[in-house]
């Protein structure tokens, strides 16, 4: 190639990469927005068979488009105690081969597709009113320009097929498959996605500019990167997570590196793996993370307990006090007093949703330890907004501008309601899981169930509430408000089965009705406390009318 073509080729690649990348996880926010809470629980209730758990780590990679994305989940379920490691492991592997089967899906080439996706896309999106329909537009948006990315790469690299340069390069990474191997591992963990890495592998071997085998090499990489992010994402978390992920990055990274070493028995297996080699890259991704899956899940007992004995709870480290960020010497300058005020509040709505995190496990099994934890941060929740009210009044005492006066008024309110949703959770159903263990009373299986999917429901919406919070974001604004809506309906629906339970004389049912109830009151009692950030931020910007939310807002 020419030097003089050489800067509009680079740009031509590296925004068809950057669009690709982009496409991948608009894709994947799609669906978390619009199905975070189905696919929570439909993890959450794999936990009966390995089969049946590694099935269902590949249907939410496959949505998803990211195994990345379902080790989080997991990985978060696993420390919080509502899912046993083996099974999270077991949903780990699913997801790894879920996400090859994405590759699989977006290889898949035609014409007519891209501009029907685009245009079923766009329609939801601009004229969908539920966000449901809006998030389904923007999945097939992604989805479209997944293959358009996909195709800029074709027509970016067509001229250099016939490049000595590259040419005489990819000779010398065939001969270093170690090298290539490497690259695809670290350019998988720099964009965050075994899928984008591999797509662009497989693009550039279907345009003859990779030697099959170092494609196979970087392909094989990918999958280390891709095991390596969540390994990297859960350095600070709990033990029992920690321990799964790195139980999955064994099994697929050490997979990767035994499966490069035996690179040479594998080359020759290729032709049967299909006719292109496009076709046979992704062949190889899929096989290997199927046998990675078949020799991993019979394994996960004996692996985990090794691990256990490598990975223990650290010795509690000397920590320092934390400082309040309610600073009186920024007082003086109202904005900046305004902002600390903001952190506070931030810091309360983190204290709570740690709080709301534990309390279900006292519903299964009482422990004094996570109680007292418990009570001991609704104290400093306590401490936290009594102090955030008095340094708001002394702002706004001194301060002139309404404007001012208004946002500060409005801080003190998402104290307040933060405050409250910290009641809801250690006074009342603190109290109710004590209650439960004291008079060694227990749900019934279906209580049990709709009491911890509907728990999983607010918790995901406290979490995205402290996301509003932070971001100040007004479509996750909306959405959060919108989703209010949506618990109000779901604990309506949950008191009637409860009823139904009661009028067929369900024993369980009549012992614990009193307990059941109150704490799906209660539970929503912090799901509205958590929802009030947004208010705020839609009155602002006139998305919310005097009684409900603006139907024309977007």
């Amino acid at each position: 190639m020419e030097s003089p073509s050489l800067v509009p080729f680079l740009l031509h690649v590296a925004g068809a990469a950057a669009l690709l990348i982009w496409a991948v996880r608009l894709v994947r926010t799609g669906v978390e927005r619009a199905f975070a809470v189905q696919l929570r629980r439909w993890l959450r209730h794999s936990a009966r068979r390995p089969i049946i758990a590694a099935g269902s780590g590949v249907v939410v990679a496959l949505l998803l488009q990211s195994s990345t994305a379902v080790a989080m989940l997991a990985a978060n379920f696993t420390a919080a105690g509502t899912l046993a490691a083996p099974v999270a492991l077991a949903i780990l592997l699913g997801a790894d081969v879920g996400s090859a089967l994405v590759v699989q899906i977006l290889m898949l080439r035609s014409d007519w597709l891209v501009p029907l996706l685009l245009l079923g896309g766009v329609s939801l999106f601009l004229r969908g009113r539920a966000k449901m329909t809006r998030q389904g537009g923007r999945i097939l948006i992604g989805i479209a320009l997944i293959f358009v990315s996909l195709a800029m790469i074709r027509d970016a690299t067509e001229p250099l097929r016939d490049s000595a340069g590259l040419m005489t390069a990819m000779r010398y990474l065939g001969g270093d498959v170690v090298t290539a191997f490497l690259i695809g591992a670290v350019f998988a963990w720099a964009v965050h996605s075994s899928v984008a890495a591999v797509l662009l592998c497989v693009t550039f071997a279907a345009q003859g500019l990779m030697p099959v085998t170092v494609a196979a090499a970087m392909v094989l990489g990918a999958n280390l990167g891709g095991s390596v992010i969540a390994w990297m994402l859960t350095v600070g978390a709990a033990t029992e997570a920690r321990r799964v992920i790195l139980g999955n990055l064994l099994l697929r990274g050490g997979g990767a590196v035994l499966a490069l070493a035996g690179l040479g028995l594998i080359l020759p297996l290729l032709e049967q793996l299909g006719a292109a080699p496009a076709r046979q890259l992704v062949n190889l991704h899929l096989a290997f993370n199927l046998a990675v899956a078949a020799i991993g899940l019979p394994l996960r007992g004996p692996l985990l307990a090794a691990l256990g004995h490598l990975l223990r709870e650290p010795e509690a480290p000397v920590t320092l006090e934390r400082q309040s960020a309610l600073d009186p010497a920024a007082l003086a300058r109202p904005e900046q007093a305004l902002a600390c005020a903001a952190r506070e509040i931030l810091h309360m709505g983190e204290e709570v949703e740690v709080m709301l995190r534990h309390v279900h496990r006292l519903y299964r099994q009482w422990d004094d330890g996570i109680a007292a934890a418990i009570r001991e941060k609704e104290q400093a929740v306590d401490r936290m907004h009594f102090q955030t009210k008095l340094y708001l009044a002394r702002l706004t005492r001194d301060a002139r501008d309404e404007e001012i006066a208004q946002r500060a008024l409005h801080l003190a309110d998402m104290a307040a309601h933060l405050e409250a949703a910290g009641d809801a959770v250690s006074r009342v159903m603190l109290g109710l899981a004590q209650r439960l263990a004291t008079e060694n009373l227990a749900f019934s299986e279906a209580g049990r169930q709709e009491l911890e999917d509907f728990h999983d429901r607010v918790l995901s919406n406290a979490q995205a509430a402290l996301s509003v919070l932070m971001t100040l974001n007004p479509d996750a604004a909306r959405a959060l408000v919108e989703e209010k809506e949506r618990v109000r309906e779901v604990e309506q629906a949950l008191q009637r089965s409860h009823l139904e339970r009661l009028r067929e004389g369900r024993h369980e049912s009549i012992e614990t009705s009193n307990i059941h109830q109150e704490t799906l009151r209660a539970l929503k009692l912090t799901n509205t406390s958590f929802t009030m950030v947004a208010y705020p931020i839609l009155a602002e910007t006139g998305d919310l009318l005097a009684s409900r939310l603006s139907s024309s807002a977007r």
